[in-house]
């Protein structure tokens, strides 16, 4: 005996699975995952709607959609620890981190953590949310309110500023301390002398 939930999935969700079934072929590449995909959607929208009917159907359907591939794909980068527990049989070397090796691994975080502190705070900015926050060029520049060109340049002068100041020396200048208010700048915060 149908359930108004059960109507309502029918005349409300069930009318998008061609569209559905569509929009999980071209974001996920396992075909032979699709049907069980397409199911685990509609299982966790008949849920939801149990608990309460969203206001649009549609909308929530390709949300959770997206919620569901999001979760796959975080839960494929996972490596088993069972995958990988026993090194021995599978005769794989593990090389421990010597004491000289931590030690050194610290040194050259150190110097890095130094070359990225000097460099230009605009410069510092873009490398850090691409390289270390890893957002895409256009989100970078719509959060620092830049074009994209701007961020090509900003990191392209970012990364050769570091590879100077890590390999070759002091690629890059000490960033100066505040000025002291009673001196005078030029428009370009170089000390001027009056």
């Amino acid at each position: 005996m149908a359930t108004a939930l059960d109507d309502w999935f029918v005349r409300e969700i069930l009318v998008h699975e061609q569209a559905l079934a569509g929009y999980l072929r071209r974001c996920w590449p396992h075909r032979d995952e699709l049907h069980d995909l397409r199911q685990e959607v509609y299982c966790r929208v008949y849920e939801a709607a149990a608990r309460a009917v969203p206001a649009q159907p549609k909308a929530f359907l390709f949300a959770t959609a997206r919620h569901l591939l999001t979760d796959r794909l975080r839960r494929s980068r996972v490596v088993s620890i069972e995958a990988v527990g026993d090194l021995e049989a599978m005769n794989v070397l593990i090389d421990e981190v010597s004491p000289e090796r931590w030690c050194g691994g610290r040194q050259i975080l150190k110097r890095l953590a130094e070359a990225f502190d000097r460099l230009p705070d605009r410069c510092r900015e873009v490398v850090w949310l691409r390289r270390v926050g890893e957002l895409p060029q256009k989100d970078v520049a719509r959060h620092l309110g830049i074009s994209e060109k701007t961020v090509e340049k900003h990191l392209a002068k970012g990364m050769r500023l570091l590879a100077a100041y890590f390999y070759g020396g002091d690629g890059i200048a000490p960033r100066a301390a505040p000025a002291d208010a009673t001196q005078a700048t030029d428009g370009h915060g170089q000390q001027r002398a009056d």
